[in-house]
C-alpha cells in the first residue's frame, strides 16, 4: 500500500467562504472528503491517503520533513500563495527526494502576473492547475503509477 500525504498551504482551509468565483462553492472539509472518496471507493487497499492544512510556512516545512521519516510514497502540495515566493518550501520539497506534484484548483497561468511563478514547482515532478478539486485526484493517480 502506497501512502500519500496531501499539504494544503495558507487560505485554503476558507474554501466556500473566499473567492467562491475562483474557488467555487465546495468548502474545505468536503473537499478533503470528495479527494479521500476517490480512492476509498476504488481500491482502498491501494493507497492510505493523510491531509494536512497550515497557514504557517514552517508548519508545512516541518509536515515535508516528517514526510521523510515516516517513508511517505509521495506528496501532492498546494502551497497557495507560498507557491510564489517560498524558496524555504522549495527546499523542503528538495530535502526530502519524495516525488511532490504541486495542484492549484484556479489556472494560475490566466490570474494576476505573480500568480503564472511558481517558485516551488521546479522541486516537483508535475504542476496541475485549473482542475478544482479532480486536481488533487489527478495527482494521487500520478503518484501511484510512479
Amino acid at each position: 500500500m502506497k501512502k500519500i500525504w496531501i499539504i494544503n498551504g495558507p487560505n485554503l482551509n476558507f474554501l466556500g467562504i473566499r473567492e467562491k468565483g475562483i474557488y467555487g462553492n465546495d468548502d474545505y472539509e468536503s473537499v478533503c472528503e470528495y479527494i479521500k472518496r476517490q480512492f476509498n471507493l476504488k481500491s482502498p487497499k491501494e493507497v492510505e491517503i493523510e491531509i494536512f492544512q497550515s497557514n504557517y510556512e514552517g508548519k508545512i516545512i516541518d509536515i515535508l520533513q516528517s514526510a521523510y521519516f515516516e517513508k511517505i510514497d509521495g506528496i501532492v502540495i498546494n502551497p497557495g500563495a507560498f507557491t510564489h515566493y517560498s524558496y524555504a518550501i522549495f527546499d523542503g520539497i528538495k530535502s526530502i527526494q519524495i516525488p511532490t506534484v504541486e495542484v492549484h484548483l484556479s489556472n494560475i497561468h490566466k490570474r494576476e502576473d505573480f500568480r503564472k511563478i511558481s517558485v516551488t514547482a521546479p522541486a516537483c515532478i508535475a504542476q496541475i492547475y485549473g482542475k478544482g478539486k479532480d486536481g488533487y485526484v489527478e495527482a494521487v493517480k500520478l503518484l501511484l503509477e510512479k
